[in-house]
C-alpha cells in the first residue's frame, strides 16, 4: 500500500444510514476519536445515493488522512477516486480489481473461515485478509464462524488481518493477541451510545496487546 496506511486499529465500516448529512454527522466524531480506516458501506441504498455518500465522505477522510475503502464495489471506488475497495466472494474477482485500481489501492477480501481462500486472495493481489465472524453479528446473524486460529495461521502471508463479526471492547482482546491487526466494526461504535468512545475503547485493545 502506497501511502502506508497504519497497519493496526479500528476498521470503521458506516452503518445503512439514508441521510448522507446524517452519516456524515455519525462518522466524523469516530474518525476524529482515532478509527485508522473507514469503509463505506450501505445495503440498502440506491446506486446514485450510494455514490453521493462515498463522494461526501470522500474530502472528510481526506482531511484527516484516512483512507476510505468501498464495500462491494471497486467501480465506485475508481470513479470517486477512493483509496481502495473491499471485496467479498460475489463481488467479482481480486485480480481484475487490482488491474482496474492499480498497484497503489487498497484491495481487501472477505475470507469468511476459509484459509484457502485468503492465499487465493493474497496471491491475486488483495491488499488485506479479512475472517469472521468471530461472534454472533446483529449486521450478518447468519453469517459463517471463524476461528482465532485462523488469524494465526493467515500469518505467514504477510498482508494485514482484519477479524469482522461481533466484535466488543470486552471480546476483542483474543482476537488482537491471535494476530488480529484491525478490528472491523458497525453497531459496536454507530449504535454505541457515545461511539467516539466506543472507538477509544477498541483502540485500547491494541494498547493492552504483546
Amino acid at each position: 500500500m502506497n501511502p502506508p496506511w497504519p497497519r493496526r486499529g479500528l476498521y470503521a465500516i458506516t452503518p445503512d444510514e439514508p441521510d448522507t448529512r446524517r452519516l456524515l454527522a455519525r462518522v466524523e466524531p469516530v474518525l476524529r476519536a482515532g478509527a485508522s480506516w473507514l469503509q463505506y458501506r450501505n445495503k440498502h441504498a440506491s446506486d446514485d445515493l450510494r455514490a453521493e455518500q462515498a463522494m461526501a465522505l470522500l474530502p472528510m477522510c481526506r482531511s484527516l488522512g484516512i483512507p476510505l475503502i468501498i464495500n462491494d464495489d471497486w467501480a465506485l471506488a475508481a470513479a470517486i477516486g477512493a483509496d481502495g475497495a473491499h471485496l467479498g466472494e460475489d463481488d467479482g474477482e481480486i485480480a481484475l480489481a487490482r488491474h482496474e485500481l492499480g498497484p497503489d489501492a487498497i484491495l481487501g477480501a472477505s475470507c469468511y473461515d476459509d484459509a484457502g481462500r485468503a492465499r487465493q486472495a493474497a496471491f491475486a493481489g488483495a491488499s488485506y485478509i479479512a475472517f469472521g465472524a468471530f461472534f454472533p453479528s446483529p449486521t450478518k446473524p447468519h453469517a459463517r464462524c471463524a476461528a482465532p486460529a485462523l488469524l494465526q495461521e493467515a500469518a505467514a502471508l504477510g498482508l494485514p488481518r482484519v477479524a469482522i463479526g461481533g466484535i466488543t471492547p470486552d471480546n476483542a482482546r483474543p482476537l488482537v493477541a491471535a494476530g488480529a491487526d484491525l478490528l472491523a466494526v458497525i453497531s459496536g461504535v454507530f449504535d454505541a451510545p457515545d461511539p467516539a468512545a466506543a472507538t477509544r475503547a477498541y483502540l485500547s485493545c491494541f494498547e493492552e496487546s504483546p
